[in-house]
């Protein structure tokens, strides 16, 4: 910005523009480090996606974690998705990093089905103990992502993508409850009303519930 600046003929030095971005809340757009630490002392899990044809709902669900930032500080968020569907089963906002949050999550999720295996990175979250026997106790197979390895969980990632281009950064939420309305209309519309050309051009909802009664009835 400062050699752009110049080229326009606006005599401005680098010092001058990092404060007045700081000043008016600019800032790149960019995953925020630290959400998903690992902890020597927690049992990690092999990646079972590799090579595997994900034809059905329930086969793979997975989960991860990102940032949100609010006048108060940071917030997180955390979903667990259908992989085959892109179906948001639960989600959930925490003011910290504890593994409570998910471990809510999860159980919202299971209400609705159980998966076959689920997936997550290293994150303590997902380590712990508490989130872990969670899917031991219903027979569900661990996956989890190599350390460092964003993309294993690529459509968790894109999911982030959409809901930050789509409502985050578009809106200035003052509150955690102006937050949670917002985030609670936006997954009602994208899981019933935004149609994905992956899904032949239905809904999240419709094409998990269907896929699953009929393969239920079959």
């Amino acid at each position: 910005m400062t050699k752009y600046l110049n080229k326009l003929g606006i005599e401005i030095g680098r010092t001058r523009v990092t404060r007045l971005y700081r000043e008016l809340g600019i800032q790149a757009i960019y995953p925020r480090p630290h959400t998903s630490l690992s902890r020597k002392e927690h049992l990690k899990y092999p990646y079972l996606l590799k090579d595997i044809k994900i034809d059905y709902p329930d086969q793979v669900w997975a989960s991860d974690i990102t940032y949100i930032k609010l006048p108060g500080g940071f917030v997180y968020l955390t979903a667990v998705i259908d992989l085959y569907s892109r179906y948001v089963i639960s989600w959930k906002l925490s003011t910290t990093l504890d593994s409570y949050f998910c471990v809510d999550a999860l159980r919202d999720a299971l209400f609705y089905g159980t998966p076959e295996i689920f997936n997550s990175d290293q994150g303590v979250q997902y380590t712990s103990n508490d989130f872990t026997n969670e899917l031991k106790n219903v027979g569900v197979r661990i996956s989890m992502d190599g350390k460092g390895r964003c993309f294993d969980n690529i459509f968790v990632e894109r999911l982030w993508r959409t809901v930050k281009y789509e409502l985050i950064y578009l809106y200035s939420f003052e509150s955690i409850s102006e937050l949670k309305n917002g985030l609670t209309a936006y997954f009602n519309h994208y899981n019933n009303e935004r149609l994905h050309q992956s899904l032949d051009y239905e809904t999240p909802s419709s094409y998990y519930f269907k896929t699953k009664a009929t393969r239920e009835a079959a």
